[in-house]
């Protein structure tokens, strides 16, 4: 950060709202999610101040789990069922507002919604796999996973809390 003088400013180490003051230091450093909780819970059992502490996923890494073959009929049958939802769900507003039979109304609007829908749905499906021409036959689904989590805690109270978590790893 610098200075209108051109001076550079001190920056808050590990601050997770950038307009505090505050800076936090890290008092521990976990390989997994379950662990860090597991820290921070340990603290709040033992009354420690945890509106002051928090926890840090850093070294992010995309994880695209593939989860079968993609062909026409499954680029069909994905497009048909979101367009199914998505009609019924267009087709019961529809009907809510129809004031004289509301309840007969939204019922037979959520059907013709649900099946209009799924037959626009698998037709942009296959229309959208024919477009890709084999570059991308597989279903996945994507996440963003940390690679390391890093427990941080406001400096006034950080040797307090890397004590406590210094109790828990030796089993007391």
């Amino acid at each position: 950060m610098t200075t209108q003088s051109g001076a550079t400013a001190p920056v808050p180490r590990h601050s997770t709202d950038p307009g505090t003051a505050q800076q936090r230091r890290t008092i521990a450093s976990y390989e997994n999610y379950s662990e860090a909780e597991r820290a921070v819970d340990y603290l709040s059992d033992n009354g420690f101040p945890v509106e002051r502490v928090a926890i840090i996923g850093s070294d992010v890494k995309l994880v695209e789990q593939v989860v079968g073959r993609l062909n026409y009929g499954g680029a069909a049958l994905r497009g048909a069922g979101s367009g199914a939802f998505t009609g019924l769900l267009i087709g019961w507003l529809f009907g809510v507002f129809n004031w004289f039979t509301p309840l007969l109304a939204s019922f037979t609007l959520a059907i013709y919604g649900l099946v209009f829908g799924a037959v626009i749905g698998a037709i942009f499906g296959l229309v959208a796999h024919a477009l890709q021409r084999g570059r991308r036959d597989f279903a996945s689904v994507s996440a963003m996973m940390p690679t390391r989590y890093e427990v941080v805690a406001d400096e006034a109270v950080a040797d307090e809390a890397r004590t406590l978590l210094a109790k828990l790893k030796a089993g007391v």
